[in-house]
This record gives structure tokens, sequence and C-alpha cells, in this order.
């Protein structure tokens, strides 16, 4: 054993096992690897290169083969287009007859609106009730003269006056937006005129009124603090006087009884013979009718040549259009003699594009831009006959000046871009006039000449004062009206009776309880103050949809970021029928109320629910911008079919063209149930032809291929005639004309596809 052991432990030994071992090895893997001869090599490579030519060559001929047949359906769908084409300009002059026929129910609606507005006229002639007629200048004026001459009226007599003051204003603004353009011409400064004078005649009756009752201030006194307070409230105005009868430095918080209203007065004010009035109306008699920033007074004075000759032949079209027209309804009352024929059509069509094509492509000045787009809105209501059969207001809506051309001062309110709301607070230091005194039973008082007089603060001379202390701010806590909606906090402008304007400087301090509906600020020195709201706040409009409705009404429903309003129209009325704020239902005092649409309009902008954009509007609102021709057409077709098919909001209309108009649309008769995800199909519209989309509302990308099966026609009308039951079209036929014009102006109002 011990021999093993010696033997393996051999150094010698060792070494040569693993000499071998190494050998042995080297041997086996020397004899495992093959080597691969030049030949071998040189045809692998041949097999390889062989191999891709005959890849590359399938992949030419897949490629020639899958280009070839691109190119046949590409033909195929050539062919079909070029016969969709000769079919659709085949019958277009047929199709367009149709549909003059069918608008004549615009020209219908018109000549009714044109009776009731002499039936009324008449009923007023015949009432007798000693009320003028507002549109007859002399009857203004008579009324007028004959209310300035009555004197000592008190303060609630002259607001029983001023509801019929109210009234005949209200009917002179109306009138103006009735009105034709080329009676406009003419009216437009008799009734703003008339206007004026009234407004200024009201507040004069109300400064005398006020005068009367501070005579009496003494014998209205109060008890606890020896001053008069007096509160008159009414339907449209709210009168707060406080007088300053016992003048303690101490009692410097004035508040009003029932009330959160009132204000915090400095020591000198405290230690004055001073009366305090706060006449809240809730109309605006301040802002001017027509109101021109600073910048622009001065530019429109100057106004070139060229603009006033472009201005004289808009002028003259219009003059001959209207005088063609009355030609045309003295010798027949057929609707297809008033109507435009396709010829006449096509030749103001390309003096209309010819303008905006000369405009784009020269560099012309500023002013010339705003006349062609002048000139082309008057030649787009001459197309429609827009200009005879509706109001100025459609007229301004489908004007876009290309050029911002006015900028405001600093501080100075810019009407086009904020709203006055809830009224106008006029706010005024009084200096407290010679009061009443019983003298043996009878009641004598000092009558100043020069009448109501106001308190200057601060002072025209401080000198003897320190400004700074003596003179605060004066802060004022003011109720905001109930029925206005403010969907942001308020902001407060004072009116700045030189400048003709409002403005936001001098007001600090500005806090708003939304909840107590209570708004507190501090005012540098006292006149009138509003409060203020973003005009387009509700703009642009997150969706919007158009649906039929049992007895002959159609519903208007506008989502906006902050609402939901569902509006009700039926024949030539409108009515606010629902309204959500932040998915709450909230109640309106216009919930019910049926209106004329342009009297319903006014209403909900005046309760803060603007969702009408105006000419300017496009300055501050990112609109899907369209060709105002396409859109008026589009909105004309629209309200024809609305009776028997709802229309919506699609997406896709913000990614197609200005030329082009997307909306979903179905068939939707009032009889059936309501449907949960109803089917819609996508139309296409470019004002001369329409498409049914093969995409629908849920497709990844957008495409303008139509539908299979389906045909462009010329108008909306034959283009839902395709796939619509012939209960449907027979409605359609049927429809209401005042109806059909109800729908159509509120669509010109909203502006829905360019403002969603």
């Amino acid at each position: 054993m011990a021999n093993v052991v010696r033997m393996f432990l051999n150094p010698a030994l060792l070494l040569s096992l693993k000499t071998g071992l190494s050998l042995g090895r080297k041997a086996k893997k020397s004899g495992g690897k093959k080597k691969i001869s030049k030949a071998e090599r040189l045809k692998r490579l041949q097999e390889e290169e062989e191999r891709r030519e005959k890849e590359e060559e399938e992949a030419r001929l897949k490629h020639e083969k899958e280009e070839m047949e691109r190119l046949e359906i590409q033909r195929i769908e050539n062919e079909k287009w070029q016969q969709l084409e000769a079919k659709h300009l085949e019958r277009r002059n047929e199709e367009l007859e149709e549909l003059y026929s069918l608008e004549g129910c615009f020209l219908e609606a018109e000549k009714l609106k044109r009776e009731t507005r002499l039936l009324s006229q008449w009923e007023h002639y015949v009432q007798c009730d000693g009320s003028p007629d507002p549109s007859v200048s002399q009857e203004i004026n008579t009324f007028v003269s004959l209310w300035k001459e009555e004197t000592n009226e008190t303060f609630e007599k002259v607001i029983v006056k001023s509801k019929l003051v109210l009234r005949l204003i209200d009917k002179l603004k109306l009138t103006l937006l009735e009105t034709t353009l080329y009676d406009f011409q003419s009216k437009n400064t008799q009734y703003q005129g008339s206007i004026l004078e009234l407004q200024e005649l009201l507040h004069l009756k109300f400064n005398k009124a006020t005068e009367i009752l501070l005579r009496q201030a003494s014998t209205l006194a109060d008890l606890d603090s020896g001053n008069m307070e007096k509160i008159i409230q009414d339907e449209t105005v709210t009168l707060h006087m406080w007088a300053n009868l016992k003048k303690n430095p101490r009692y410097r918080s004035v508040r009003f009884s029932e009330t959160q209203t009132g204000f915090e007065i400095p020591r000198i004010l405290a230690t004055s013979d001073i009366a305090l009035r706060l006449l809240h109306t809730h109309y605006d008699h301040v802002t001017p009718l027509n109101p021109v920033p600073t910048s622009l007074q001065e530019h429109t004075s100057t106004v070139s040549p060229r603009v006033k000759e472009g201005i004289k032949n808009v002028d003259a079209a219009i003059s001959e259009e209207f005088q063609e027209e009355s030609k045309q309804e003295n010798e027949s009352n057929s609707v297809h003699e008033e109507d435009i024929n396709v010829e006449e059509q096509c030749d103001m069509e390309v003096q209309t594009s010819s303008i905006q094509e000369e405009c784009e492509t020269t560099e012309c000045d500023p002013e010339m831009k705003s006349l062609s787009e002048m000139l082309s809105a008057v030649y787009l209501c001459l197309i429609t006959g827009i200009s005879a059969k509706n109001s100025k207001a459609q007229l301004l809506l489908i004007e876009n000046v290309p050029e911002k051309p006015y900028y405001f001062e600093d501080n100075e309110v810019d009407l086009y871009q904020f709203s006055t709301l809830g009224g106008v607070y006029h706010l005024d230091i009084l200096e407290l006039p010679p009061q009443c005194k019983p003298m043996k039973g009878w009641m004598i008082v000092e009558i100043l000449k020069e009448g109501l007089q106001k308190y200057t603060y601060p002072p025209e001379t401080t000198e003897e004062y320190d400004t700074e202390n003596a003179f605060p701010p004066i802060e004022v806590t003011l109720e905001v009206q109930k029925n206005v909606i403010f969907f942001e906090d308020p902001k407060v402008a004072r009116w700045d009776a030189e400048g003709k304007h409002w403005k936001t400087d001098g007001i600090s301090s500005v806090s708003y309880k939304s909840e107590e509906r209570l708004i507190t600020f501090s005012l540098e020195t006292f006149g009138p103050v509003t409060l203020l709201q973003e005009t387009h706040i509700n703009m642009p409009f997150q969706s919007w949809e158009l649906t039929p409705l049992d007895g002959s009404n159609v519903l208007l429903m506008v989502t906006t970021v902050f609402t939901e309003l569902q509006i009700q129209i039926k024949e030539n009325l409108c009515m606010l029928a629902s309204i959500k704020l932040n998915d709450k239902k909230h109640s309106s005092i216009l919930e019910g109320k049926w209106m004329t649409p342009i009297s319903f309009i006014i209403a909900l902008k005046e309760a803060g629910l603007n969702i009408f954009p105006s000419g300017h509007s496009h300055f501050y609102v990112v609109i899907n911008h369209k060709v105002p021709l396409v859109e008026m057409k589009a909105y004309r077709q629209m309200a024809l079919l609305s009776s028997a098919f709802a229309f919506s909001w699609s997406r896709w209309n913000m990614l197609c063209d200005s030329k082009h108009v997307i909306i979903k649309v179905r068939e939707h008769l009032t009889e059936e149930e309501p449907i949960q995800n109803p089917d819609w199909d996508l139309l296409m519209f470019s004002g001369e032809r329409a498409g049914r989309l093969r995409i629908d509302e849920y497709s990844e990308a957008f495409s303008e291929a139509l539908k299979e099966d389906s045909e462009f026609h010329s108008t909306l009308y034959h283009m839902v005639k395709d796939f619509a039951s012939e209960e449907a079209m027979e409605k359609i036929r049927n429809s209401n004309c005042q109806l059909i014009d109800s729908v159509c102006h509120m669509l010109f109002s909203t502006r829905l596809l360019s403002y969603s």
C-alpha cells in the first residue's frame, strides 16, 4: 500500500501523465474540425446572392402588382367620382329650384312679421290710451314736453311713469333691431335721438323727485339715529336714501335697515350737511348705444375718400335691391318672382369671391380690407335675400373684420370684451337742501333756484386738509341683482363723464361674496358704478344639438364650460326651457316665458347668459372660422330640415377646412321613443355640395371619402332625402314657416358652426 502511494506522489510520473493527457486532448480536437474549401465557400456566396435577387424580384413584382391594383382602384374611384360629378351637375339646377321653392317660407315668415307690426300699430292707434307711438317723432316730442311741464312729482309717481318710458325705449330698440338695412339708414338717427331724449328725461325726473324727498328729510327722520333713512323699491328701480341730519362724527357706518347695503364714510362727511343716494336702476342708460373706443373716435372723423365711395356703392346696391323687390311685389305675389334665379346667384358669388381674392392677393391697406369685408357681406346678404328679409343684427353676425381697428386706453373698459350686468348703481353725495318748517299750520320751505346740488368729494381745494387722512376712499357694499348670473367674480367699473366711457381706476379693495350676493369695494369719488362680466365667458361652446319635439316645436341645446342651456322654439317664439350650472339645475325668471327671438336674445344677455357672438367676438375667442357664405347656407338649410331631423356638433368640423362644415344628422320623428345611443350620419357641406361621409364620430382619422352607395347633392335637403323616410320628407314640406324662420334666426345668432 505504501509503494502504491509513493508511486502516485512521484513528480516525474505525474508530469508524464499530464503530458500524455494534454496530447490526447489536442489530437481529439484537431480531429473534430472540418476545413471548408474555397470552391465550397464560393458556391455558398453564389447561393446567397441568387436568393437575395429572387427576394428583390418578388418584392418588385409585388410592389408593381400593388401599384397596378392601386391605380386601378384609383381609376375606378375617379370614374365613379366623375360620374357623381356629372350626375350632380346634371341635377344641380333642378335641386336649387326646389330649394328656392322651399326657402319661400322665409319670405312668408317676413310677410307675417310685417303684418304683425302693422296690426300692433293699428291696435295702439285704436286704444287711444294717451301713450305715444315711439316710431313717430312728433308724438315722442309731445310726450317729452308735457312731462317736463309736470312738477312736484313724488318718487313713487315718477317710478310709475318710468315704466311707460322704459316700454317706449324698449320698443324703439327692438324696432331698430328689426328694421331692414335699407330702412335702418334713415331711421337710425331718429330712433336713437328719441331713445337718448327719453333716457335723459327719466334721469332728470328722478333727480327732481330726489330733491322733493330731501326737502322732507327732517319730517322723515328716524327716532333712534335722528337721521333720515328711506328705501323705495320697485321692479326696475331701487332707491336707498340717507340724510345726515344729526351730523354726529361717530356715526360713520351707514347701513340700511333689513339690507346689507351701506357705506363707510369718513369723518368730514359725517359732520357735513349731506345726503347719500344709491339709485339702482336695473337697466343701463349710461353706456352709449354705440360705444366707440377713444382710439377710434379720431380715426372715424378722417375716413378716406375710397372708403366713402365704397360705402356709397353699398347703399346704392341695397337701394336698388329694395326697389327691385318692391317692383316685383307690385307685379305679382308669387314667391318665385321674389327669388333670385340661379344665374344671378352665380354672378353675385363671382363678384363676392373676386373682392375677397383681390384683397388677399394684394397688400391693400386696413381700410380697404374692412371695406372689402363689408362689400362681401352685403353681396352675401343680397344673394340669400337676407338684407331684405331679416334684421340688421343678422347681417352683423356674419361680418369678420380682418384686423382689429381699435385699442383702448389705460383703465378704459373694452365694451366689446366686457358687458355691464345688473344695471347701474348711481352713487351720489348730495348737498342737503333747506328743510320744510311748520308755521301756523303751513309747511314752509326754501326752494333753491339751482335745484339739487352734488357735494364734491374730495373738494377741489384741499390745502387746509391732510388729504390722505381727511378724504380716504369710501367703502361701499352693494347687493347684486338676483336675476343676474355671474360665472366669475364681477369686475367693478366707474363712469367717466368726461371721456364718456367706463373705467376701472379709482376702485380698490374689491371683495365679492357669491353666496350672499354682496360686493364690497372702495371708491375715491362717487358716480355711476356698474358690474362687468366677460362677454365671451361661455364661448366657444363645447357642444350643441338641435332636436325636433312634439307639437311642431324644436329644442336647441347649447353646452358651455359653465352651463347647459335648453331653448325651446315654436312658431315665432322662443323660451328658456332649462338651465344647468355646474351640472345642477338652476332656476331663472326667464324659464317658461315665451318671447320673440330678438327679445329673447336681449333677455338672455341681460341675465348674463350670453351665447350670442357679435361682429367683434372673433378678436376675443379662438373660433373655428368658416366661410360666411357656407355658414349662412348651412343654417338656412338646417332650419328647413329642423322639424324632422336632429343635428348635432361633430369633432370633425374642426379638422376640415374653412370652406366646409361637418355636422351630425339623423331622422327624428317625434312620435318615436327616445333612443339611448342613436346612429348619426356625418354630412359635409360646402354651400354648393353636400356629401355623406364614410367615417363616423369615433373613427381614428379624418377622411373625405363618401359612404358607399351614396352621392352628392347641391343641398342638405336633397342629401338627407336619399336616406329619409317619406313621412319625414312630408313633415318638412308642411313645416310652419315661422318656426323655420325662428330656428334660422337662433342658428345665425349663436353661430354654432364657427363657435363650437
